[in-house]
This record gives structure tokens, C-alpha cells and sequence, in this order.
């Protein structure tokens, strides 16, 4: 935390660890707060920008992160070297589970290297590089021992920014149904007033789009859309979540056994978070 003169007076400011402007006097006390008197100072108010520009820039390298996570596309090394210095950009990658083009794990990242390419914790505790130019950041329906990187991770006192060992999945079932396009698991869920269901959505991050709660996704490389019914604009009393389908690329339904791993696992996650919130008799909405 560096110090830098504000104002007159002898006061000076910093960031602290969790990026809150501070403040100490002339004799070198912290104070509790930062005078008024020094609000508009332009040190201060250069710090407090700082800060908003740091909490958006780590909130757009989750975004990031996250997106290549759930299309699971190939991703070039080169690009987690060239950001790896930055502790924003660090921190979220820190101990992802990264695997090799083949799609085979190959552990935890822990550092990255232009030269010597990824470190990696790999699953028998042990250090080890990765060279490949190629690697992918897994969907956790895609990871095949899912279970047990879970209790290693644990053992390993792995945190993870982004959730993916620890994000809800969902399986398609290997027979879904000749010709079914919908899933009703999680419709039905009761909302006092169509608002209450529309901020769920808007708080969960989903978009609202023709009555359904939408969120796109990248199946191997095709763009999918999951839908959820959640009601028409116009009606404002009590309402409730409908079926669950997908649409391709071309705005068609498609048939369930044409919904691949990522696309039915996060269709399934949004339609089971938005059930979730309903108004339960005698409760209020979760």
C-alpha cells in the first residue's frame, strides 16, 4: 500500500487490501475515514476511479473465464502467458482444471510461462508443465471423474473464482424421449406476481426475450439457446415457470436427443434456479 500526499495539511491516502481509499494524518494515524474536506481532492477521487476500473476489470475476467469454460473450446496457451502477470487475470485462473486438446485432464493450473509453458498441479499431487499450444478449460459435465477431482481439490485446498468443480450439473438421460422438445422438471413453480419472476431472472443474469428466459450457449461450436416460459409482459398477477427447450442456430426447437452435454446442463441449471425461487405457502420467495 503506497502512500501519496492529498491535499493540504500533510494528509495522505492509499488503497487498502480490499481497494477502499484510506487515509492517515500528518503524524502518520490512520484515520476512520477520509475527511470531506478531501473528497473532491483529485488524488482522492483518482483513487476511487482506480478502484471502480479494478472491480470492473476482475468482473470481466470472470465473464471471460467463465464463457470459455462453458464452451469449452479450444483455447491457445499463449493467451493464459500473456495474462498471467496480471493478479486480476491471475486469480481467477488460479487452479481451474485445464486439459490437453485431446480433452484429456491434465491438472490444476497453478503458473504460466511463455517459455516453459503452464504449471500445472496434476492428479497424482505432483508439478508438471504443459507445453501444448492448445488447451481447454472444461465444462464440469465434461469432466468424466468429477467426483474425485472434487475430494482432491479439497485435498489440495483448491479456491476457485470461477465455479466449475463446484457448479451444478446436469445429465441428459440416454433415452429422453422419441421426439420430446420439452423438459416440465422444474415447471410449475409458483410466483405471486410475474415482477417477482422477472427480477429473479434479472438478478440471476438471464435475459428476457418473448416471454421465456433465455441464455445462449456454444455446443462444439454451435450456437444453442436454452428457453424457460416465464410469462407475457401484460400479465401481472400470480404466474409460473414453464417447460424447458432448445432452439439451434436457426431459431427451430430442437428434439432432446439433438441437446448435447454443456447446452442441456446449463438449460437445466437455469430452469432449476428460477423453480427455485418460487413463493412456497407460508414462505416467502428464496
Amino acid at each position: 500500500m503506497a502512500w501519496v500526499e492529498a491535499g493540504s495539511g500533510g494528509y495522505q491516502v492509499a488503497l487498502d487490501a480490499e481497494g477502499r481509499v484510506v487515509c492517515r494524518n500528518a503524524a502518520g494515524r490512520q484515520l476512520k475515514s477520509v475527511p470531506s474536506k478531501l473528497g473532491d481532492d483529485p488524488v482522492v477521487t483518482g483513487l476511487k476511479q482506480l478502484t471502480e476500473w479494478l472491480a470492473a476489470h476482475r468482473r470481466r475476467c470472470l465473464e471471460d473465464v467463465e464463457r470459455w469454460m462453458v464452451r469449452s473450446l479450444p483455447l491457445p496457451a499463449a493467451v493464459i502467458t500473456a495474462v498471467w502477470a496480471d493478479e486480476a487475470w491471475q486469480d481467477v485462473l488460479r487452479d481451474l482444471v485445464v486439459t490437453g486438446p485431446d480433452g484429456a485432464v491434465a491438472g490444476f493450473l497453478r503458473g504460466a510461462d511463455a517459455e516453459r509453458g503452464l504449471g500445472l498441479v496434476d492428479l497424482d499431487g505432483d508439478t508438471v508443465r504443459l507445453t501444448d499450444g492448445e488447451i481447454r478449460i472444461p465444462h464440469p459435465v465434461l469432466l468424466e471423474d468429477l467426483a474425485e477431482l472434487r475430494e482432491f481439490a479439497v485435498e489440495l485446498g483448491v479456491s476457485q473464482q470461477v465455479q466449475q468443480l463446484y457448479r451444478e450439473v446436469w445429465h441428459r438421460p440416454a433415452a429422453p424421449g422419441t421426439g420430446a422438445t420439452e423438459v416440465t422438471d422444474y415447471a410449475g413453480g409458483r410466483y405471486k406476481e410475474l415482477r417477482e419472476l422477472l427480477g429473479r431472472c434479472t438478478r440471476l443474469g438471464y435475459r428476457v426475450r418473448g416471454g421465456h428466459a433465455v441464455l445462449p450457449v456454444v455446443e462444439a461450436g454451435v450456437a444453442l439457446e436454452a428457453r424457460v416460459w416465464v410469462g407475457d409482459y401484460y400479465e401481472y398477477d400470480e404466474c409460473e415457470t414453464g417447460a424447458l427447450s432448445w432452439t439451434g442456430p436457426d431459431g427451430k426447437v430442437l428434439a432432446l436427443a439433438e441437446v448435447g452435454p454443456v447446452a442441456w446442463s446449463e438449460g437445466m441449471r437455469m430452469a432449476a434456479a428460477l423453480h427455485a425461487g418460487r413463493t412456497v405457502e407460508g414462505e416467502e420467495a428464496a
